[in-house]
């Protein structure tokens, strides 16, 4: 009897070490890993997608599947920020970065409404933004992180640093298998300027952009001109929206057919 009990704890002694081994082996091997998906949800745009949601000018998108949850921009109401966010079913908890493009007000309305639901973040913002802006921040005992040059804030995940000479803005960037996906929230500093900067300093190429391009004063001409130098840095799919413009929205959904992403509040991209 004791032969077996001791046989038993031997044979369960080899199972658990077979069993960490194995364990170990495959969380040290990336080939058995698989795929990362990442998630772009849209909580705020001038366009419609989902029933339910309210469209208004601004922007604002949840990015989901790197290690942490990140806030891109609030929209301008926050009224409607909130009402899309609890539409999106989203939990603020498991957010844990916030990034402002910019200090424009159709970015930063629903900023003070979301620190309300977490304020156990860490919101990036410019030197630049106004003191509205960073008291609002420091009021909710949220934590401010000032932006730096081009960054990892996160494993695969990129902050472009402040570009732009009249109006400072930040875009940031994924690096997905297929190559980087590039999320801006106006582009003030230039459409192909944010992506040229991000594919010379991570040496990686753009596989998606999507976000406000402000191009609404742009003309048939110069918005085809874009468009070419998009496709020359290798854009795949693209995805214009919010202050791009109605008539330069449908040249880019012209040029990129079926790689084109038909934005708006309550669509989901996944980046697979």
């Amino acid at each position: 009897m004791i032969y077996q009990k001791t046989l038993c704890k031997g044979f369960l002694i080899i199972a658990l070490l077979t069993f960490c081994l194995q364990s170990d082996l495959i969380a040290n091997n990336p080939g058995n890993q698989g795929n990362s998906e990442f998630r772009v949800s849209v909580i705020y745009d001038n366009y419609d997608f989902k029933s339910g949601m309210k469209s208004d000018w601004g922007f604002s998108c949840l990015i989901e599947g790197a290690s942490n949850t990140i806030l891109f921009d609030t929209g301008k109401s926050s009224g409607i920020f909130k009402n899309n966010f609890e539409s999106l079913e989203i939990n603020p908890k498991l957010i844990d970065f916030v990034i402002i493009s910019h200090d424009h007000h159709d970015h930063v309305g629903g900023l003070s409404t979301f620190l309300v639901m977490n304020n156990d973040v860490s919101v990036f913002i410019a030197p630049s933004f106004s003191d509205k802006v960073k008291n609002t921040i420091l009021n909710h005992n949220a934590k401010i992180e000032i932006a730096k040059e081009i960054h990892e804030i996160c494993p695969k995940v990129y902050l472009s640093g402040i570009l732009g000479t009249s109006i400072d803005e930040q875009s940031l960037a994924i690096d997905t298998e297929k190559g980087l996906v590039v999320i801006t929230g106006c582009s003030h500093p230039g459409i192909i300027n944010i992506l040229n900067h991000f594919k010379s300093s991570l040496n990686k190429d753009i596989y998606m952009v999507i976000g406000g391009f402000h191009l609404m004063r742009k003309n048939t001409s110069e918005i085809n001109a874009i468009i070419k130098d998009m496709k020359n840095i290798g854009v795949q799919k693209c995805g214009a929206t919010h202050c791009t413009g109605g008539k330069q929205i449908q040249l880019f959904k012209e040029a990129f057919d079926d790689n084109f992403l038909q934005m708006g509040v309550g669509n989901v991209v996944v980046i697979k």
